[in-house]
């Protein structure tokens, strides 16, 4: 084993603020990523929805103007 104890690894021969901070922010980035990207998904799931929804009510709107 590189280190002699637990508390040795997470010193990491005293740059171990550096360390874990960048792991840290690594970490947060990511979630950050993942949970814009399903906002992002779930936003263009409802736009599409809400086209598709408006694409039905104006042929439905055809519809009726044309049996006049």
């Amino acid at each position: 084993m590189q280190f002699e104890s637990v508390a040795d690894f997470f010193a990491m021969g005293g740059y171990g603020f550096y360390v874990w901070l960048a792991f840290g922010v690594s970490a947060l980035a990511m979630v950050g990523i993942v949970i814009d990207s399903i906002v992002k998904r779930n936003a263009i799931f409802k736009s599409v929805a809400r086209q598709s929804a408006r694409q039905q009510r104006v042929e439905a709107a055809k519809e009726v103007t044309e049996r006049l």
